[in-house]
C-alpha cells in the first residue's frame, strides 16, 4: 500500500532568461552591416495545476526541487532565443501552497487552470538595441534575468461537504462503505483507517454529496497524540460535520464521555471548526445490551445542546438512509465548501548600497547592474505608476545618481538598467 502523503516543503525555481547576442551583420558586398544580436530567450515558468486523478501528495516524497528551463542566449542575424520551457507541477485538487518562511497562503488549488508559482527571468537585450547615430558599434548586450525562487509548503486538504469524527472503531469507515462507492479498509482494532477517504453519495438525480472519513481521534488528538491530529486538517473545508458516536459499550467507553472529548479535540484544533454544523449520529444500536441507557442518555445530553440525533447501525444499514437524507437537506442551506483566499504579498525588493553596483560606460550610455537591482527591477511592474515611483525612489535611496555624476554622467546620456533606459537630467 502506498504511502499517504498529505503535507510537504518543495524548492521551486523558474528559468533564468537568456542573454542577449553581441553580433554584426556579415554579408558579402555589404559592409558595415550593423549590430544585428538578438535578444535573449525568457525563462521558463513553475505552474501549478490541480490534478483530480491524484489523492496524495507521495510524488513529491522523493523529488523535492523542481527548476525551470532557461531560456537560450540570442542568435546572430536578430534572432532571439527560444524562451525556456514552463514547468508544469501536478497537485491533488484542493491543495494549499503556502510560503514556507511566513506560512501565509499563496494560493489555493480548489479550482480549474494553471496558476503561476514563479514567473521565469526576462531574457536580455541584444546588442541591436543599442545602435544610435553617435553608438554604431555597440560591442555590448545585456544579460538575463534571474527566474523567481521559493520554498513552499505543500498541504492537500480534501474538498469534501461531510466529515466523519469519532473515536477509532465507532464505524465511519463501515457507514461510508455501506452509503457510497467508496471501499475503505474495515477491521475491529483502532487505526484500521491509516488515511483519509473520500466516497460520494448519490441519493437521487441531481442529489449527491462528497463525504470523508478521516482516523479516528483520541483525546490528545490535538497535541500530536495518535493519526487523528494529523489530519484534521482534512476537515477544516467541511460543510457539515457527523460526529459518529458508539453507543453499544462494546469498547468499555461512556458514549457521553466520548462525544465531549473529541468536542474538545476540535476546538483545541480550531475554533472554527468546533462551530461547524454537526449532526450526531448513534451507531452500533443493533449490539446494545437491553439493560443498557446508553443511547437514551446521549439523545438527552445532545439534543439539549441543540445537535440533530440520529440512531442507527451502520453493520446492518438501519437508519443509515434517513441519516443521508437529512445530511442533504441540511447541505442544501449551507454555504459551498471553502476556498481559502491569498494572504501571501511578496515584499518588494529595497535598494542596497550604489557602490554594490556595477557601472560601466559605453560613449554616452552607462550600464548599471547588480544583485539588489536585479531583483528590484524583477519586482517591478512598470506599466504602473506607482510601481514606477517606487522604483525611482529605491533608485534615488541608493545614492545611485549621486555616484553617476561623480562619475562624470552629462545631461542627455542614456542609463541603461537591463531592459530599462532613461535619459539623464540635471
Amino acid at each position: 500500500m502506498a504511502s499517504f502523503i498529505d503535507k510537504t516543503q518543495i524548492s521551486v525555481a523558474a528559468g533564468k532568461g537568456g542573454n542577449g547576442a553581441v553580433a554584426f551583420h556579415r554579408e558579402k558586398y555589404i559592409a558595415a552591416g550593423g549590430p544585428d544580436g538578438g535578444d535573449g530567450g525568457n525563462g521558463g515558468a513553475i505552474l501549478l495545476v490541480p490534478d483530480d486523478n491524484l489523492s496524495t501528495l507521495m510524488d513529491f516524497r522523493y523529488k523535492r526541487k523542481y527548476q525551470a528551463p532557461s531560456g537560450q542566449d540570442g542568435q546572430t542575424k536578430r534572432c532571439s532565443g527560444k524562451n525556456g520551457q514552463d514547468m508544469t507541477i501536478r497537485v491533488p485538487r484542493g491543495t494549499v501552497v503556502r510560503d514556507a518562511q511566513t506560512g501565509q497562503i499563496i494560493c489555493d488549488m480548489s479550482g480549474e487552470g494553471k496558476f503561476v508559482l514563479c514567473r521565469g527571468g526576462r531574457g536580455g537585450w541584444g546588442n541591436q538595441h543599442f545602435a544610435t547615430p553617435t553608438r554604431q558599434v555597440p560591442r555590448f548586450a545585456k544579460s538575463g534575468l534571474p527566474g523567481e525562487a521559493r520554498e513552499v509548503v505543500l498541504e492537500l486538504k480534501l474538498l469534501a461537504d461531510v466529515g466523519l469524527v469519532g473515536f477509532p472503531n465507532v464505524g465511519k469507515s463501515t457507514l461510508l462503505s455501506v452509503t457510497s462507492n467508496a471501499h475503505p479498509k474495515i477491521a475491529n482494532y483502532h487505526f484500521t483507517t491509516l488515511y483519509p477517504n473520500l466516497g460520494v453519495i448519490y441519493l437521487e438525480e441531481g442529489v449527491s454529496f462528497v463525504m470523508a472519513d478521516i482516523p479516528g481521534i483520541i483525546e490528545g488528538a490535538a497535541e500530536g497524540a495518535g493519526l487523528g491530529h494529523d489530519f484534521l486538517r482534512h476537515i477544516d473545508r467541511c460543510r457539515l460535520l457527523v460526529h459518529v458516536v458508539d453507543v453499544s459499550g462494546s469498547e468499555g467507553r461512556d458514549p457521553i464521555a466520548d462525544f465531549d472529548k473529541i468536542n474538545e479535540e476540535l476546538k483545541s484544533y480550531s475554533a472554527a471548526l468546533a462551530e461547524r454544523p454537526m449532526i450526531v449520529a448513534a451507531n452500533k444500536v443493533d449490539l446494545l445490551p437491553p439493560e443498557s441507557d446508553n443511547l437514551e442518555r446521549l439523545r438527552a445530553y445532545v439534543t439539549e445542546k441543540g445537535y440533530d440525533f440520529y440512531e442507527m447501525s451502520a453493520a446492518t444499514h438501519l437508519g443509515t438512509t434517513e441519516l443521508m437524507k437529512t445530511i442533504a437537506g441540511r447541505l442544501a442551506s449551507l454555504p459551498p465548501i471553502r476556498v481559502y483566499e491569498p494572504e501571501f504579498v511578496k515584499p518588494l525588493a529595497e535598494a542596497g548600497a550604489a557602490n554594490a553596483l556595477q557601472i560601466t560606460r559605453h560613449d554616452d550610455l552607462w550600464e548599471v547592474s547588480g544583485a539588489w537591482l536585479e531583483r528590484l527591477v524583477s519586482d517591478i511592474n512598470f506599466g504602473d505608476y506607482e510601481s514606477r515611483n517606487y522604483f525611482d525612489r529605491q533608485l534615488r535611496k541608493s545614492g545611485l545618481f549621486e555616484r553617476l555624476e561623480e562619475m562624470g554622467i552629462q545631461e542627455g546620456d542614456t542609463v541603461s538598467i537591463y531592459d530599462l533606459e532613461f535619459d539623464s537630467v540635471p
